[in-house]
């Protein structure tokens, strides 16, 4: 349904689901927010048991599905080279259905021991109240992620690049592996997008996005989004749009298809600007190491050429004087915005101090701890670049990083 071997990606993300058939004739997507839709009794009908996929269904209620995000849906899917999405409220409400709807109690779930810190704490402080054991790997070791793989072992959960390090994921290798052991992988792309890379094609299940980012990519609209496999994904709908509440509001959707017609050029710009930026902090004196996959100097450089088209729009960097700095960005800076979240039109930086991150979310050896501080040493400033002239905030960082 989703796949087109007739179009290139920067098409389908124009095209993907929109057909201009209405009474109107529009050239853009309409917004659909009736929450029913009428029905004839034998066409809306669905098993009780949930196990139907109700996006084949009628439309009948939009907390199930909407023609709006149905559109949505399709256009990621096919982005993605998968066949079906499910989009909801947001990206951890993304991997909340994903894990609720496909782990049980008894269940074991290794996860990447650096990712979104929301994501490590749902894993480690929360599914295991509901008996689902959980076990944090260095997945760029697959000696460590076969040794972690146990008989109760049913998913993998990455992230490509991880946030905060940029570390990267071979994921091809992964994907091989988590076959070998017929345990499913799953891996969060919202840094990378579909424009830089698409997972499926290496071998991986589900593909997570926070739409939220950089898909969107105007800072104005929640959302999240699985992509997979038909079957997959309708498993996760059932639970996940029936019983926990996760569908995304049409409004949002339809923001967010509008930021998608212009995701691979914005990508595009974004992470020129950023491999600029980013030569430039390396060859900075105070600036003491740069992270970012399109440099030769990122630890895996190599596997950043082969899996990715572009190096993307985050950088992260060391300085001393780190609470200095921070100062300087939130109260002198004009194109840089000092605050969370990434992937906006508009550049963003934050300090994210190691101590804290350690003593709020991750619980991790001394391996994995000195294996992280190889990344980020005791702090790091994560940039997000935006649609800006590149010169202009090199201009800038040059006045803040003084």
């Amino acid at each position: 349904m989703s796949k087109s071997p007739h179009y290139c990606p920067e098409t389908l993300a124009l095209s993907a689901g929109f057909f201009s058939d209405q009474p109107t004739r529009v050239t853009t997507p309409d917004i659909t927010m009736s929450v029913n839709h009428c029905f004839v009794p034998e066409e809306g009908s669905f098993s009780a048991n949930g196990i139907e996929n109700l996006a084949d269904t009628p439309f009948l209620y939009a907390g199930w599905t909407n023609p709006t995000v149905r559109q949505l849906e399709q256009r990621i899917a096919a982005l993605e080279c998968t066949d079906d999405a499910y989009a909801t409220t947001t990206g951890m409400a993304a991997l909340s259905a994903m894990f609720f709807s496909l782990l049980r109690a008894g269940d074991h779930l290794i996860i990447s021991d650096v990712c979104y810190a929301a994501v490590y704490e749902l894993a480690r402080e929360v599914l295991p109240d509901y008996g689902i054991e959980v076990t944090p790997v260095n997945l760029t070791d697959l000696a460590a992620v076969s040794r972690a793989i146990r008989p109760q072992t049913r998913l993998i959960h990455a992230e490509s690049p991880c946030n905060p390090l940029l570390r990267l994921t071979d994921l091809t290798q992964l994907a091989d592996l988590a076959k070998q052991h017929q345990v499913l992988l799953s891996v969060d792309s919202t840094f990378a997008t579909p424009v830089i890379t698409r997972p499926a094609v290496l071998g991986v299940d589900l593909v997570v996005h926070s739409l939220t980012k950089f898909i969107n990519g105007h800072g104005d609209a929640l959302g999240g989004c699985v992509t997979g496999n038909k079957a997959l994904i309708a498993q996760i709908r059932s639970r996940a749009a029936a019983h926990l509440g996760s569908t995304i509001s049409a409004q949002n959707a339809w923001l967010i298809m509008r930021g998608i017609e212009t995701l691979y050029p914005r990508m595009k710009t974004i992470s020129d600007s950023a491999l600029q930026i980013a030569q430039w902090l390396e060859n900075h004196p105070r600036v003491k190491q740069v992270n970012y996959p399109g440099l030769v100097s990122h630890p895996q450089y190599t596997l950043a050429t082969e899996q990715m088209a572009y190096g993307g729009g985050m950088i992260v960097f060391q300085m001393d004087d780190m609470d200095d700095i921070a100062q300087r960005f939130a109260q002198e800076a004009r194109l840089f915005y000092y605050a969370y979240s990434i992937g906006h039109q508009r550049s963003l930086v934050v300090l994210l101090k190691t101590a804290d991150l350690m003593a709020s979310t991750y619980r991790m050896t001394h391996e994995q701890a000195q294996e992280f501080r190889r990344y980020a040493g005791e702090g790091v400033f994560r940039l997000s670049i935006g649609l800006e002239n590149p010169q202009d905030l090199i201009e800038e960082l040059e006045q803040l990083l003084r």
